[in-house]
């Protein structure tokens, strides 16, 4: 097909697990999507959220790129608000030191939890020009000099590392300032469809290679999708309602981990959720084609795909499948 391909894992911790099997599932996945040739692989930070276990990004980015060869591998994404900006910087600093051109710095504004929570963890500010600020001395620790550009601190663990840094969003408020600073967008669009064309194109026609932060010369989208591929339409749909199931949780208030599939007529609605509508679930014609399709609506240089599957061996195969008729 015609964009790369890549992963989003939000290690979900399945029912009658544990968060250190989840960890342990995911660096499988990570080895299985380095050898099918997915581009990139990137972990999501979340807390105060019993049914996964991505929370520290860093970690997790150590691991994986420690048992994987080829593929990129980064924060989809560190929320700044949560953390010290000159923490992140030699954080991903040494990540670049020990595992070499393979990292990336995706960042986004929200806390990736609830307020009680956000307010626990808050290190910065979310506001779009402290933001901005922020990620310009990111880029100036990631420099050849080292040094931040708004004050007179170093750090020689990030200097001449050069981490690519993207800019997460959800709406058209952080399409803007991704394009305002010059950066390349990733749209959390698998989980918040309501503003995909309207924030690319917001996006689009606010980028500008003028900023002191920009670092690419046009613009740049990737584009996040559900995704689950089985050997047929109808077994692909009832692994997806795991999936349906956590949403469902989400929108209750009910803390449980991944549950088991069941047959969706099980579920009210069929467990249909406007959440859910960027989603690609099928056999591998109809889950290609419905890529596709969004690939055309979009314009999107990448996918950023997200597979949630109770069984470990059923995640791995969508992967598989998906691979074989996509590349």
């Amino acid at each position: 097909m015609s964009v790369p391909l890549n992963i989003l894992d939000l290690v979900p911790i399945r029912d009658g697990s544990t968060a250190s099997e989840a960890i342990d599932t995911s660096m499988q996945a990570a080895r299985l999507a380095d050898e099918l040739g997915y581009s990139r692989l990137w972990f999501a930070e979340h807390h105060n959220t019993m049914g996964l276990a991505a929370s520290a990004t860093a970690l997790l980015i150590s691991q994986a790129a420690s048992v994987t060869e080829k593929i990129r591998v980064g924060s989809g994404g560190v929320m700044l608000p949560n953390h010290a900006p000159l923490m992140v910087a030699e954080q991903y600093g040494t990540l670049a030191n020990i595992h070499g051109d393979r990292i990336d710095l995706g960042l986004g504004r929200a806390p990736g939890t609830d307020g009680m929570t956000a307010q626990a963890l808050s290190r910065s500010s979310a506001e779009p020009q402290s933001f901005a600020q922020n990620i310009y001395d990111m880029q100036g620790w990631f420099s050849s000099e080292g040094k931040a550009h708004t004050m007179p601190i170093e750090s020689a663990v990030s200097a001449n590392t050069d981490v690519p840094i993207w800019v997460l969003g959800s709406t058209t408020n952080g399409a803007a300032i991704a394009g305002q600073l010059g950066l390349p967008f990733s749209l959390a669009s698998h989980f918040a469809p309501d503003q995909i064309d309207a924030a690319i194109r917001v996006y689009r026609d606010s980028f500008t290679t003028e900023a002191p932060t920009a670092q690419i010369d046009k613009p740049y989208v990737m584009a996040g999708i559900n995704v689950m591929v089985a050997e047929t339409d109808d077994a692909a749909q009832r692994e997806f309602t795991s999936v349906k199931q956590m949403f469902a949780d989400i929108g209750r208030g009910r803390r449980r981990h991944l549950q088991p599939p069941v047959d969706p007529s099980e579920l009210a609605d069929g467990g249909d959720n406007p959440m859910l509508q960027i989603s690609a679930v099928g056999s591998p014609e109809t889950a290609t084609r419905q890529m596709s399709e969004f690939v055309e609506r979009t314009g999107a240089d990448e996918l950023i795909t997200v597979t949630y599957a109770y069984d470990p061996a059923a995640a791995e195969r969508s992967l598989k499948l998906l691979a074989d008729a996509w590349f």
